[in-house]
């Protein structure tokens, strides 16, 4: 049977409208109608009262919890009454076919989670040279080194993630000590949550299915490198806090092997394509890579010594530098 998926968007500012409102007109648009879509606005009255004006097809809900990510997503699981509740977020756009590729994986009684894949939206429909396709993830797409076919996982893309209701009931909600708050370039709140699915529903499945796509829209302050390293400390920092929150294991097993081999590998590809094609930016990008994973170091190692020293306390109190 199709499941009944509510689709929840999370929204903080109204410097974001247009990308919002595509973000709806993607959901309204699907094959699968949506069972509901639900917007969920963070602390932001102009916003709630312009959506609320504008928006008729949605269910405007306030963030009734902590501002941030994490709360205004467990608002919107709670105003949910479909048996999957899907995640999209306000500037990424839905491909129409998004919400069936997402449901004909829950076919599988096992499968407690499913997500997708999102692609960026480069400004100006440019990737910048120097930007290595491992680090995708960076802006909060597929990155390299994702698999390209449907299978399990560890953990989704918050842009672009689903789960059954009762997912819910038996892990609990998105921990709030982590998660982006506002522009703060922190998250991996998914990641503790899907972390904490598997340890209550161990026979459980979660599956990525790279044809449930999202566009995903990088705006140009994303697009650089002080923003790139800032990202990556603050990536840091984050699966810090899930290593405390979830174990060192099963917080790093992912990308452990992540850096020996996809980050190996693709420092080795660029350096030697770059001058096999004669493609001068081979090199950057390789020194890009080698900065990312030590910017994402050093992050972890703060967080870690901090916590160590009593320093610890929620996510949303770092900085990144």
């Amino acid at each position: 049977m199709t499941p009944a998926i509510s689709v929840v968007i999370c929204a903080y500012t109204l410097d974001r409208w247009d990308d919002l409102t595509r973000a709806v007109a993607s959901v309204q648009a699907q094959t699968l109608p949506a069972h509901e879509t639900i917007l969920v606005i963070d602390h932001n009255e102009p916003l709630r009262e312009r959506a609320a004006a504008e928006l008729k097809s949605v269910q405007v809900i306030e963030n009734g919890g902590q501002r941030g990510l994490s709360d205004a997503r467990n608002s919107g699981v709670r105003a949910a009454s479909g048996s999957v509740v899907a995640f999209l977020d306000d500037d990424a756009a839905a491909a129409p076919d998004w919400l069936t590729a997402l449901a004909r994986i829950y076919d599988d009684e096992e499968v407690m989670g499913v997500g997708g894949s999102a692609t960026p939206e480069w400004p100006a429909g440019r990737r910048p040279r120097w930007f290595p396709e491992e680090f995708d993830w960076v802006v909060g797409c597929s990155y390299r080194g994702m698999p390209t076919t449907a299978g399990s996982v560890r953990n989704f893309l918050g842009c672009n993630m689903s789960f059954r209701r009762v997912a819910f009931e038996l892990a609990g909600e998105f921990d709030v000590a982590i998660g982006r708050v506002g522009t703060r370039p922190v998250g991996c709140e998914e990641t503790e949550f899907c972390i904490r699915l598997a340890r209550k529903s161990p026979d459980s499945r979660l599956i990525y299915e790279p044809q449930a796509r999202v566009a995903h829209r990088v705006p140009r302050e994303r697009a650089t490198w002080r923003y790139f390293r800032a990202r990556c400390f603050s990536e840091g920092l984050s699966k810090a806090v899930v290593s405390e929150l979830a174990g060192s294991q099963q917080a790093l097993s992912v990308e452990l092997r992540y850096t020996l081999r996809t980050l190996s590998s693709g420092v080795l590809r660029n350096l030697v394509g770059g001058v096999a094609r004669l493609d001068a930016m081979g090199p950057v990008r390789a020194i890009a890579i080698v900065g990312g994973l030590a910017f994402t170091t050093a992050g972890y190692v703060s967080r870690r010594v901090s916590a160590r020293m009593g320093r610890g306390g929620p996510l949303s109190e770092s900085t990144a530098p």
